[in-house]
């Protein structure tokens, strides 16, 4: 079929605090605000921001783990943000997840041969040979010994079990899978490998990961394409080396300053933020970066910049540096004071 693999269209996610009995209107949190864009097959999409952008989030509504308040996510052009249960439950056939913490999201009463081969098992039976053969194999292609099958998952290292989490991803042959911070609880030699073993098996296997992660070093090295996101919207969204050579939205900017760098003699770009980031209860008007953002002007207090795509093909949302079409001139004007030069 034509088209991306997966497209997400206008995402939204508020949580309401309370039930608003005797309230006309209830807060809510936002979440996730807004949110669109797609993945084609084959390709690494890496989520980034700081904690309670919304990241994580938007990893479990594209699983369904909970349910959207409002948008679409496509998958070969159906929307299964609007299937019932059963309809649902054909398609998490082609997307599977990787967890943040390899050891809590695995029973610690499985072998991982069981753990391996139970999701197949929701599917269709397997005899006895027949999953002792399919674990067998997935050990192998996740870099594990065959006979490790046997063994429950407090006796595996972290990496270990970060590895059979993505065996377990890979035993009903995914299009597409959701990396929330797989890496993030590992050790840094271990970080390499499990990385490295999911740019093998993508290669291998043509499979899509949206990467969800904070760690900027880990996203220069495994995307194809990044999406910045702050207080549940996407405000830039660009290819992974045009984004790190030459950042467009200024918050992506003070990501990339704010990263460690291994090399004392690199040239770090020089953009600092200050301020804690709004509280998504009740987010700033307009920009939500602007309470934080050096080049703020009045328009950025009043209105929400709309992600528009640059010169260069990306998308940003600023109206400094990514002004769109019909507010250019209120732009113009508002930094001249109105006067014609």
């Amino acid at each position: 079929m034509s088209g991306p693999l997966l497209k997400v269209e206008n995402l939204t996610k508020h949580y309401p605090l309370g039930t608003g009995f005797l309230k006309k209107t209830v807060p809510v949190i936002r979440a996730v605000e807004d949110v669109s864009f797609s993945v084609e097959a084959g390709e690494t999409l890496c989520i980034v921001g700081e904690s309670g952008c919304g990241k994580s989030t938007v990893a479990r509504l594209l699983m369904r783990l909970v349910e959207p308040t409002g948008g679409r996510v496509l998958i070969d052009g159906t929307d299964i943000a609007g299937l019932k249960k059963d309809a649902l439950r054909a398609w998490r056939r082609r997307m599977q997840m990787v967890f943040q913490d390899p050891y809590s999201s695995l029973n610690p009463r499985l072998t991982a041969e069981r753990i391996i081969t139970e999701p197949v098992e929701n599917f269709e039976r397997l005899s006895r040979k027949q999953r002792h053969a399919l674990a067998a194999d997935l050990l192998r292609k996740v870099g594990m010994w065959p006979e490790m099958m046997h063994r429950l998952p407090s006796e595996l290292s972290g990496g270990q079990r970060q590895r059979l989490g993505i065996a377990r991803a890979l035993s009903l042959n995914p299009s597409l899978i959701i990396a929330d911070e797989a890496v993030s609880a590992l050790d840094v030699s271990v970080q390499a490998q499990i990385l490295n073993l999911l740019l093998d098996l993508q290669q291998q296997m043509g499979i899509a990961f949206v990467f969800i992660s904070h760690d900027l070093g880990v996203v220069e090295h495994i995307a194809h394409r990044v999406a910045v996101m702050y207080l549940g919207r996407i405000v830039e969204l660009a290819p992974c080396e045009a984004l790190f050579a030459k950042p467009v939205h200024p918050y992506t900017e003070a990501l990339i300053a704010a990263a460690p760098v291994p090399d004392p003699t690199h040239l770090r770009l020089e953009a600092t933020v200050e301020g804690e980031v709004p509280s998504p209860i009740n987010p700033p008007t307009g920009c939500a970066f602007h309470p934080r953002c050096p080049l703020a002007v009045e328009l950025c207090r009043t209105d929400v910049p709309p992600l528009v795509s640059t010169a260069d093909g990306r998308l940003a949302a600023c109206h400094m540096r990514a002004p769109a079409t019909d507010i250019a001139a209120h732009l113009e004007h508002s930094l001249t004071g109105g006067q014609v030069s």
